[in-house]
């Protein structure tokens, strides 16, 4: 007995589908990363904590986390500044470093999801 199968390939829907879900998982990550950054920037006012935003660029599939301020920089860099128990220098470095293998399975689970869709 043969047995037969219609495959119709729609890879066009696909490829739309994967990038949809590229960027979702991307703007995911992103926003994990500056909820564990937040837990560490300095505050004295929370002007600081509060600038900090998380972006993603569709086209490129690009994500960012970044801080706004015109001191923000430089309370990053100051590693010899003292801070709050808890709060430090590169407190967006550190939570990206440590959160990469949790960002990579963030935006691998969005695109299994796209794919089943």
């Amino acid at each position: 007995m043969t047995q037969r199968a219609r495959l119709r390939w729609n890879g066009p829907a696909v490829l739309r589908g994967t990038r949809q879900g590229a960027a979702r998982g991307l703007r995911v990550a992103a926003e994990h990363v500056l909820t564990e950054s937040r837990k560490r920037v300095p505050i004295e006012e929370g002007t600081l904590e509060r600038s900090g935003v998380a972006t993603v660029d569709e086209s490129s599939l690009k994500a960012a986390v970044s801080y706004d301020t015109v001191y923000a920089v430089r309370q990053h860099e100051e590693v010899t500044w003292r801070h709050d128990a808890g709060r430090t220098a590169k407190y967006l470095e550190g939570p990206l470093n440590e959160q990469a293998a949790t960002c990579a399975a963030i935006i691998a689970a969005e695109l299994r999801r796209s794919l089943r869709g």
